[in-house]
C-alpha cells in the first residue's frame, strides 16, 4: 500500500511539474511574440517614400507662383504676365535669379530659393511673432550686401533703416517689398548680393529686429563718397556711423 501510494503522488508531482512547464511555455511564446512585433515595427519599409516639402516648379499656379513672379518682376528677372502660371518665362527667370546669387540653378523655387526672394514660408519667428525666420535671412542678406566692411553698429543701423520703412506708410509693409522695391537698394543687383552672408551681418540682423537702431529713426543712408544723387544730400541728417550717413 505504502508503495502503491508513493507511486500515484510521484504521478501527480509528475503532472503538476509539466502543467507549470506548459505555462512556463506559453508565456515564453507570449513573449516572444510581443518582441517580434516590436522588431518588425521598427525595420524600415523597403522602397518607402520620404516625405518632401511642395515646390513650385514648372507646370505648377497659384498663389506662391504670383509672388514669385511679383518679386523676380520687380528685380527685373521676369517680364510676363502675373498670373501665377509656372511656365517657361518664370523658369527661365527663376533659373537666372539662382545664378546671380550663386545658388543650384534648377529653376525650382524650393525652399532656399523662396528665403533669397524673401518669400520663404515656415520656420520660427522673431520679435513677437512680427518677423519670420525668412524675413531674418533676408534682412542679413542686404546687410551684407549693403553694410560689407561697415562697423557692427553699421550694420546694425542699415537693418533697422529697412525694419524703420516696414512700419512707415510710405514704403512697402513687409521686409522683402522694402528690400526689392525698385531702386531701393543698389546691391540687390550687383555682385554682392550673390557673395556669401557674413556672421555678423546674421548678428545685426537679430539685434535689429530686437529693437536696436543705432540710426536714430532713419529712413534713409548713404556713403558720400559713392552717391551721385543730389536729393538724398537734402535730407535731414541723422547721425553719421562709418562711411554711411544716416537721414529721415
Amino acid at each position: 500500500m505504502y508503495i502503491s501510494t508513493c507511486f500515484w503522488q510521484n504521478i501527480c508531482e509528475m503532472k503538476r511539474k509539466v502543467k507549470r512547464m506548459q505555462n512556463n511555455y506559453r508565456k515564453f511564446l507570449a513573449a516572444a511574440a510581443v518582441i517580434l512585433i516590436i522588431a518588425i515595427a521598427a525595420i524600415p519599409v523597403v522602397g518607402a517614400r520620404k516625405t518632401v516639402p511642395t515646390l513650385s516648379r514648372y507646370g505648377s499656379t497659384g498663389t506662391e507662383v504670383k509672388n514669385i513672379q511679383t518679386v523676380l518682376k520687380r528685380l527685373g528677372y521676369y517680364t510676363g504676365a502675373i498670373d501665377g502660371i509656372y511656365g517657361s518665362g518664370t523658369k527661365s527667370a527663376v533659373t537666372r535669379f539662382q545664378r546671380d546669387c550663386g545658388l543650384t540653378q534648377d529653376g525650382i523655387c524650393g525652399p532656399v530659393t523662396l528665403l533669397y526672394l524673401g518669400l520663404g514660408g515656415g520656420g520660427s519667428s522673431s520679435a513677437g511673432g512680427k518677423y519670420s525666420s525668412s524675413d531674418v535671412a533676408l534682412l542679413a542678406k542686404v546687410i551684407s550686401a549693403e553694410a560689407r566692411g561697415e562697423p557692427y553698429e553699421g550694420q546694425v543701423a542699415v537693418g533697422a533703416v529697412v525694419l524703420n520703412r516696414v512700419a512707415h506708410p510710405s514704403f512697402p509693409n513687409s521686409v522683402s517689398g522694402v528690400v526689392y522695391q525698385s531702386g531701393a537698394f543698389s546691391a540687390v543687383t550687383d555682385s554682392n548680393w550673390s557673395a556669401a552672408v557674413t556672421s555678423s551681418a546674421k548678428r545685426a540682423a537679430q539685434d535689429a529686429i530686437n529693437g536696436w537702431d543705432p540710426s536714430g529713426g532713419a529712413l534713409y543712408y548713404y556713403n558720400p563718397a559713392k552717391t551721385s544723387n543730389q536729393w538724398i544730400r537734402t535730407r535731414p541728417v541723422v547721425t553719421v556711423i562709418g562711411n554711411h550717413i544716416f537721414a529721415k
